[in-house]
């Protein structure tokens, strides 16, 4: 562990001592980290590892154990929800507020997803030998080939569902000292009429703020008539009124429906965040590998030389870049704990206890004994991913406790799990 410790430190020292990297700079870093360094990295992970001939308990005890925790978070969530919408006695409610899917899914990536590629393989290589870094390839595998892209889906979903909730927002009307021009465009294109308001006193700044699909909608109820009415038109005919005329129509016409937020259809949200999905550089990578282990594993052939070694002087770099590119970030914190203590104590809970206490349960109730269950519980001791902190900046959703759990877990990570490793060896 002393090489990724050394990597973290010498990233910390660079940006809070010598200043030798800007943020600009630090971002360049995370961004090839992310999105080119740790994509090779699962690549190459996922495609040398035998899917024929997989630990299946293993398998069986991390998938049991991601589902048991991925379902009870939603039904707390939810629960928790309702029970605060009741208290609260139908008052408002932002949808970023009210929203449990955010913390589902900053939950179970804290309690879930382990740092298994950076620091699992070296820590339990130190602890169990070689044979755990087979394991730790499987525990990958499934990680990046399903849960992961479970948790991007759920970011994709509520990225969707919030951008599409304003698709039609309401054009503000203009105060009544602008004096610049007012373009209204006819659907059909070409001509527009301009209006300027300051040539009307405010009285009757009640038609010349009205939008053309307003007017048009209003000149359609006034006449009683079913056939469509043409925007311009319709304005034209209202601005050739005398001003007695136009105060008439202001007040006999009923006002103009407000423009109600377009609440989009599951499949479509569904639709656009499992394209978004596609996009992501891990996700390819990983069923890249996946395609490639299935053929290779099953044919019996290699990838060429020069491929190969093209591809390990590339993923060589993501581990020691990405605990400098976490050092970095560390030395860039306006504090240490950007989430504050009571809730960075929490998430700690949950990622060192809850989390492999779980782990612990479903391996037992699998049929896990030895070796296996230690290595088991051991890897769902280890800090959070760098990768889930990505994704929660990219997405804007608690960013602050998974920086945390990245931040701390990194450094209280080793004496936990040695003092699981001792305790499961009794």
């Amino acid at each position: 562990m002393a090489p990724l410790y050394t990597a973290a430190v010498l990233g910390y020292a660079s940006v809070r001592w010598l200043k030798a990297f800007s943020d600009e700079q630090c971002k360049g870093i995370n961004h090839f980290v992310a999105l080119y360094a740790v994509p090779v990295l699962i690549f190459h992970m996922v495609s040398t590892n035998d899917p024929y001939h997989m630990n299946q308990r293993l398998i069986a005890a991390d998938t049991l154990q991601k589902a048991v925790m991925l379902l009870a978070l939603t039904a707390w969530a939810f629960w928790s929800h309702f029970r605060r919408r009741g208290r609260r006695d139908g008052k408002a409610e932002s949808s970023a507020a009210a929203s449990p899917i955010k913390w589902v899914v900053t939950n179970f990536s804290v309690a879930s997803l382990p740092n298994t590629i950076i620091m699992g393989v070296p820590l339990l290589n130190g602890m169990y030998g070689s044979v755990s870094g087979e394991l730790m390839k499987q525990i990958v595998v499934m990680q990046f080939c399903i849960w992961y892209n479970v948790v991007i889906f759920l970011y994709e979903f509520m990225a969707a569902r919030d951008g599409t909730a304003k698709i039609s927002p309401a054009v503000p009307a203009e105060t009544a000292d602008e004096n610049h021009d007012r373009s209204m465009v006819d659907e059909s294109g070409g001509s527009s009429i301009h209006r300027h308001a300051a040539d009307r006193s405010s009285h009757h700044q009640v038609v010349v703020n009205i939008e053309i699909t307003e007017v048009a909608a209003a000149a359609a109820v006034a006449s009683t008539t079913t056939a469509p009415v043409d925007g311009a038109a319709a304005a034209k005919e209202l601005g050739a009124e005398d001003d007695g005329d136009a105060n008439k129509v202001a007040v006999d016409l009923p006002p103009p429906t407000p423009v109600q937020p377009q609440v989009p259809s599951v499949m479509h949200v569904v639709w656009m965040a499992t394209k978004k999905l596609l996009q992501i550089p891990n996700t390819y990578a990983s069923f890249l590998g996946l395609i490639w282990s299935l053929m290779a594993f099953k044919i019996g052939f290699s990838m060429p030389k020069i491929v190969g070694d093209s591809l390990f002087i590339i993923y060589t770099t993501a581990v020691g870049l990405s605990m400098f590119a976490s050092g970095t970030f560390i030395a860039r914190q306006s504090r240490f704990v950007p989430c504050g203590y009571t809730i960075a104590s929490l998430s700690m809970l949950l990622k060192f206890l809850i989390g492999p206490v779980i782990m612990l349960l479903a391996s037992l109730a699998i049929g896990m004994h030895g070796t296996l269950l230690h290595i088991a519980v051991v890897q769902a001791a280890l800090p959070l991913a760098v990768t889930s902190f990505v994704y929660a900046e990219e997405y804007k959703v608690h960013a602050d406790i998974m920086s945390t759990g990245v931040i701390l877990g990194i450094f209280i990570s080793l004496p936990v799990t040695i003092v699981y490793y001792i305790l499961l060896g009794l």
